[in-house]
C-alpha cells in the first residue's frame, strides 16, 4: 500500500465531512462617476449570482451608501473573521480604481484606501485555500505583496503603471458563470478557465476598438510573485515560462471552481483536497521528466495513477 493510499485511508476514517462552504467578499470600491458606479455595481451583483449558485457565503462591501462607511476597517474585519474558518475556500474580489505611486500600490475604497501590503496583513493568518481578483488599475502590485502558497492571485495588470480605466473586471464577473468559458468541457468553469476566457476577451476589446491596450491580465498560483499572461497558455497548458521558474502558473487555479458541477459536489471535502494534491504531484513530476531516468518516470507516474485511480474508486463507491 503507498503512502498516498494509506493517507486517503486515514482522512475518510479521521476526517468528518462536515462540509466546506466557500466565502465570497466582494469589494467595490470609490467609483468616482456615475457611469463607473454602475459598472461596478453590475460587476459585483455577477459575483453575487455566481456566489448563491455555488452555495457560497457571500459579503458585499461598498454595495450601499452609509453615512461614515470606512470600507477599509470593514474589510479588515471580515477577512479576521473568515480566517477563523478552517474549510472551504475564501475569494475576495476588488473591482474599482487603484493606484500606485511607484511604490506603494492601493485600491481607493469609500473611506481610507487599502494598501496591498495591509491586504498581506490582514490575509497572514488564512490558512484556507486563497483566490484573490484585483480587477482595477494599477493592480499587478497585490500579486508581488500576496503570493504565496495555496494561494491564487489574479491582477487586471501586469504593471502598477498601467493606470487607466481597466475592464477586465467586466469579463471575468462574466466569465466564471458562462459556459462558454468551461474549456476542458467538464461541466464546471475553473479559475483558469475564467482567467484565460476574460483576459482574451479584454484583449480583443481593444482590438476591436483599434486601441493600444492599457491593461494586461496576470495570474499567479505558483507562489514565486511574478505571475503569467494569458498569452503563454495553449488550452489550459502553459507553453512558455521564465527560466528561473520550477513550476509554471495555472496549475492550482483549474482546482478552483466557484460553481462545482454536480458530480464534483458529490466528493466528500477530503477526498477532493487528496484528488487535488495527487494530481499536483503529477504536474510536478511531468515537470521532472526530462531530469530522470525513463524507467524512474514510469515507475513514479504508474504509483500516482494507480493512487488516483483507487481514489476515484472511493468516490464512486462510498462506504456505506
Amino acid at each position: 500500500m503507498s503512502l498516498c493510499t494509506s493517507l486517503l485511508l486515514a482522512l475518510c476514517g479521521s476526517i468528518p465531512a462536515t462540509g466546506d462552504q466557500t466565502t465570497v467578499v466582494v469589494v467595490t470600491g470609490a467609483a468616482g462617476t456615475n457611469e463607473y458606479a454602475k459598472q461596478f455595481q453590475q460587476w459585483a451583483q455577477r459575483w453575487q449570482a455566481a456566489a448563491e449558485q455555488g452555495d457560497a457565503r457571500f459579503t458585499h462591501i461598498g454595495g450601499k451608501t452609509e453615512e461614515g462607511q470606512q470600507d477599509r476597517e470593514k474589510l479588515r474585519e471580515i477577512i479576521a473573521k473568515e480566517s477563523q474558518y478552517t474549510e472551504g475556500d475564501f475569494w475576495l474580489i476588488l473591482i474599482g480604481h487603484g493606484t500606485f505611486d511607484g511604490r506603494t500600490a492601493k485600491m481607493n475604497l469609500r473611506g481610507p484606501d487599502v494598501t496591498a501590503a495591509e491586504c498581506q496583513t490582514w490575509l497572514a493568518g488564512m490558512t484556507r485555500p486563497t483566490v484573490v481578483i484585483n480587477c482595477a488599475s494599477s493592480s499587478s502590485p497585490f500579486i508581488n505583496a500576496l503570493s504565496g502558497e495555496g494561494r491564487v492571485i489574479v491582477t487586471a495588470t501586469k504593471s502598477g503603471s498601467e493606470q487607466n480605466f481597466a475592464r477586465f473586471g467586466d469579463a471575468i464577473s462574466q466569465a466564471i458563470t458562462d459556459p462558454k468559458a468551461d474549456l476542458d468541457k467538464d461541466g464546471q468553469i475553473s479559475l483558469m478557465e475564467a482567467y484565460l476566457t476574460s483576459a482574451r476577451q479584454t484583449e480583443a476589446f481593444y482590438k476591436q476598438q483599434g486601441r493600444l491596450a492599457t491593461e494586461h491580465a496576470l495570474l499567479d498560483d505558483n507562489g514565486d510573485g511574478l505571475g503569467t499572461p494569458a498569452g503563454w497558455f495553449r488550452g489550459l497548458r502553459a507553453t512558455e515560462k521564465p527560466q528561473s521558474v520550477k513550476a509554471v502558473d495555472g496549475r492550482r487555479a483549474q482546482q478552483f471552481h466557484l460553481v462545482r458541477s454536480d458530480e464534483e459536489r458529490q466528493i466528500p471535502p477530503e477526498l477532493r483536497q487528496l484528488r487535488d494534491e495527487l494530481e499536483l504531484q503529477v504536474f510536478t513530476l511531468r515537470d521532472e521528466k526530462e531530469k530522470l531516468a525513463a524507467e524512474e518516470y514510469d515507475r513514479r507516474l504508474e504509483a500516482l495513477l494507480l493512487d488516483l485511480a483507487k481514489l476515484y474508486e472511493q468516490i464512486e463507491t462510498p462506504s456505506e
